[in-house]
């Protein structure tokens, strides 16, 4: 039997949901494996193994449970640093040890914001207007009105949690919406506003090729799908999205594109503003949520699919 380690936890904001995540994938998992968590945090790897702790070697993938017993592949499943941005697909590369995700490269460009869309919109995908800061200094704040206009959005650019983003309404909240993505990233995207209908679009390859699932649509009670939004139940996630068969199919057919042109692998969600009819693209999430709460397993449900079925599908192309 295969030994399969699921690696969650992280350096982000967002450990908690990426454990939530990992206990969704283990309850819900294919037969046939040998499945379990390993958890990651500033203190060291831990492999939770047959309901015992023990520490995880990441220079051998193994671990001593009267025995060593090293894994054969792995899931990815932590959100953010160091998982969504490649660093791990990296190690695990170097260790010769099979993995059901999305490669460094691909990772690492979809987990910053800036690039990645100014990446796509080489390709003409429509993305919004926007400016790139290493420092509060590189514009002035009257430079960033005057080239995006009001309102406008702050992300922190090479952060995958929804930590330090801000909608700004006047020029008064830009320093310290500024300051704010700044202790999130190091790198810092400023958006122009999108005023339109966001939808969501859970994508992954199958044997028969790249399937897009049911659009969700996301009504937040807040001024966007921030953290509070996302998990903390402050917004309506409609599935399928309240949308025209034409609209939908053009949001699926963009996401199809943009997921075989970064070249990923297992989930991704790529998120959409629709305005006037046009999808544009607002980021890519090679590991979104995953705990029953989240977004992608109401895909999966609203397609009439099961949690398990998803995982075979894409055990069965990743790891052949």
């Amino acid at each position: 039997m295969k030994r399969l380690g699921i690696i969650c936890g992280g350096f982000s904001s967002e450990y908690e949901i990426s454990l939530k995540s990992a206990r969704t994938i283990i309850d819900n998992f294919p037969d046939g494996f040998d499945v379990f968590s390993i958890v990651l945090n500033e203190s060291g790897w831990k492999a939770n193994y047959h309901g015992e702790e023990y520490d995880f070697d990441i220079r051998t993938m193994s671990f001593n449970a009267n025995e060593t017993v090293k894994i054969d592949a792995a899931i990815v499943y932590v959100h953010g640093d160091p998982g969504e941005n490649g660093k791990i697909q990296a190690l695990l590369e170097i260790q010769q040890i099979p993995y059901v995700n999305s490669g460094p490269l691909a990772s690492s460009l979809s987990f910053d914001k800036w690039y990645c869309n100014q990446f796509l919109k080489g390709f003409n995908i429509p993305v919004a207007k926007s400016l790139f800061l290493r420092s509060t200094a590189e514009f002035s704040n009257q430079e960033i009105i005057e080239t995006l206009g009001l309102p406008l959005f702050v992300k922190p650019s090479d952060s995958g949690s929804s930590y330090g983003i801000s909608k700004v309404k006047s020029e008064a909240e830009l320093t310290e919406a500024l300051k704010l993505a700044f202790k999130e990233g190091r790198t810092v995207v400023v958006e122009s506003f999108l005023d339109g209908v966001e939808v969501t679009c859970g994508v992954y390859r199958k044997k028969e090729g790249i399937h897009a699932l049911p659009l969700t649509e996301i009504a937040t009670e807040n001024e966007f799908f921030d953290y509070e939004a996302k998990y903390q139940g402050k917004s309506q996630e409609i599935t399928p999205a309240r949308v025209e068969d034409s609209i939908r199919d053009k949001v699926q057919e963009t996401a199809k594109f943009v997921y075989d042109l970064l070249q990923l692998r297992s989930i991704a969600r790529i998120d959409f503003m629709i305005v006037n009819n046009v999808p544009y693209v607002i980021e890519v999430n090679t590991t979104p949520g995953f705990s029953p709460a989240s977004i992608v397993p109401q895909m999966i449900k609203c397609e009439g699919g099961t949690i398990q079925q998803f995982w075979t599908d894409i055990l069965a192309v990743e790891l052949v």
